[in-house]
C-alpha cells in the first residue's frame, strides 16, 4: 500500500468534495491522489504549486465526471488535465525579470568616471545651469525631463500649446549646450 506523500494535500483532495455526487470520484481521489500528486510535483517546481496544479485538475475531472465514458482512463484524463492547466498557467505567467549569474551593470560611458564626487559635480552644475534659464523654459524643461511627460502632457499642465513646448525646450536645450560651466565638465 502507498501512503500519501502530503497528507495536507490528500486531505484537502477529498475535503474538496465532502459531499460529492459521485462517490466513484471521490474513492478514485482517495485512491489515486499520491500518485496523481507526485505527477503534479513533476510539473512544477513548487510543492504549494503542485496541490494547487492537482486541486485545478481534479476540479475540471470532477466537472467532466459524467461524460468521462471509460473510467479505466481515469489516469489518463486527469494527467491531461494536469499537463493542460499547467501549460495554460506557463503561457499566462509575465516574464519582467530575468535570473542571471551577474547583475547588469551599464557600460560606463568613454571618458566619465564613476567617481560619485564628478557625478554630484555634474549635477550640482546642471542645476544651476537649469536656474539660470527664463522661468517658462526652466519649468519646461524640468516637466520634461526631470519629471519625464510629454510633451503634450507638458502642454496641458502649463496651458501652452505644443508646438510652443517644442520650441522653447529647443532654445532652453541650446542654451544649456552654451552655458560655460557645463562646457567644463564636458
Amino acid at each position: 500500500m502507498t501512503t500519501p506523500v502530503c497528507t495536507s494535500a490528500s486531505n484537502a483532495a477529498t475535503r474538496s468534495f465532502p459531499n460529492a455526487t459521485y462517490p466513484s470520484f471521490t474513492s478514485y481521489v482517495r485512491a489515486r491522489q499520491p500518485v496523481l500528486l507526485r505527477t503534479a510535483r513533476s510539473l512544477t517546481a513548487n510543492p504549494s504549486d503542485a496541490e494547487d496544479l492537482l486541486q485545478t485538475a481534479l476540479t475540471k475531472t470532477y466537472v467532466a465526471w459524467e461524460r468521462i465514458e471509460d473510467h479505466r482512463a481515469l489516469d489518463g484524463y486527469v494527467r491531461r488535465a494536469l499537463l493542460n492547466t499547467r501549460t495554460s498557467q506557463w503561457r499566462k505567467r509575465k516574464v519582467d525579470e530575468f535570473a542571471c549569474d551577474e547583475l547588469p551593470e551599464p557600460e560606463p560611458m568613454p571618458g566619465h568616471d564613476d567617481d560619485p564626487a564628478e557625478q554630484q559635480a555634474l549635477h550640482d552644475a546642471m542645476w544651476r545651469a537649469i536656474m539660470r534659464l527664463p522661468a517658462r523654459q526652466r519649468a519646461m524643461v524640468v516637466l520634461r525631463y526631470y519629471e519625464d511627460l510629454s510633451e503634450v502632457q507638458t502642454a496641458e499642465v502649463l496651458g501652452v500649446s505644443v508646438g510652443t513646448v517644442k520650441s522653447a525646450v529647443s532654445r532652453a536645450l541650446g542654451k544649456l549646450r552654451e552655458d560655460p560651466e557645463l562646457g567644463l565638465v564636458r
